[in-house]
């Protein structure tokens, strides 16, 4: 396994046209907006690589993270697919849509990186910790997930080392190379799950104890008489463990964690249009923050 760099270059109806360097040798992608799978050219070989990391020579304290960024299955899991139609797989159940797209354009626009997960939350959630009884799934609103029924313990290891630890070394080591880095996780959500009421909120704020940077956010957030906010919703932000305990809350870094729902960013162009509303308000809510 290597790691590559991925620096953004373009987009083109509702695709990323990314760069990928590896051993000094450039190689272009075109992923697609709805399957994210990226494999790169190694001594001949077709290699699977768990996580994109874009941008890392940008300069600003923000370091953007996309947990559930693809619906990626990797051939090492299940032979590629975990028994579900392509309909289930472009559900808000395989990954957050439209997220990967959000965080891409604030990395742009905050002169931030940014680090996504090439895996479905199917194979393993990187948004839980190694023994949360959620890190794997076998049922999820409402649907089986066939390739998950007989995973046991040796299997979750398989995954966790396959996937879910090389991404999340990745975001360790980003978060190192800044002195004060601010921990910014970009989520997406649906508008209502099977046999639920609709959720109301285009955007939610999730927070845990340390809410320095989430407060004056919220604030901000507020001033948009348009948008329906949520604080801790639609879920809580407190879960031990997690990718904002691991990276920012255990080491005291500044953080935050962003709900969009997702048939507000299904297309690039909506996307685009909210990281630019976003950048500029975080860039506000870390100068109160660091002003207080």
């Amino acid at each position: 396994m290597f790691v590559a760099t991925v620096d953004y270059l373009d987009t083109l109806e509702n695709r990323q046209l990314l760069a990928l360097t590896f051993s000094g040798l450039l190689l272009i992608s075109l992923i697609n907006a709805t399957e994210y799978a990226l494999i790169a050219q190694s001594n001949g070989k077709m290699t699977y690589q768990p996580f994109f990391s874009l941008g890392s020579d940008r300069t600003s304290p923000f370091v953007i993270t996309c947990d559930h960024a693809t619906n990626t299955v990797p051939e090492a899991i299940s032979n590629g697919e975990l028994g579900l139609s392509h309909a289930d797989m472009n559900r808000h159940i395989a990954y957050d849509i439209g997220a990967f797209g959000v965080a891409q354009h604030l990395g742009v626009l905050l002169n931030a990186p940014v680090i996504a997960s090439n895996f479905s939350r199917l194979v393993i959630d990187p948004n839980r910790g190694e023994q949360d009884p959620t890190l794997l799934m076998k049922l999820y609103d409402g649907t089986i997930i066939a390739g998950n029924r007989n995973a046991d313990h040796a299997e979750i290891e398989r995954r966790l080392q396959i996937c879910y630890r090389p991404y999340h070394n990745e975001v360790a080591r980003l978060m190192s190379t800044r002195s004060n880095p601010v921990l910014i996780s970009i989520h997406s959500f649906t508008k209502q799950l099977n046999g639920r009421a609709p959720r109301p909120w285009h955007i939610g704020i999730l927070s845990a104890h340390d809410r320095r940077l989430s407060e004056p956010f919220l604030d901000i957030l507020r001033t948009n008489s348009d948008w329906c906010v949520g604080d801790n919703e639609p879920y809580v932000g407190d879960l031990p463990q997690d990718s904002v305990d691991k990276h920012a809350l255990q080491h005291g870094h500044l953080n935050t964690l962003i709900e969009i729902r997702n048939d507000l960013i299904e297309t690039e162009e909506q996307q685009e249009t909210w990281a630019k509303a976003l950048a500029p308000m975080l860039d506000a809510a870390l100068e109160r923050t660091r002003a207080a």
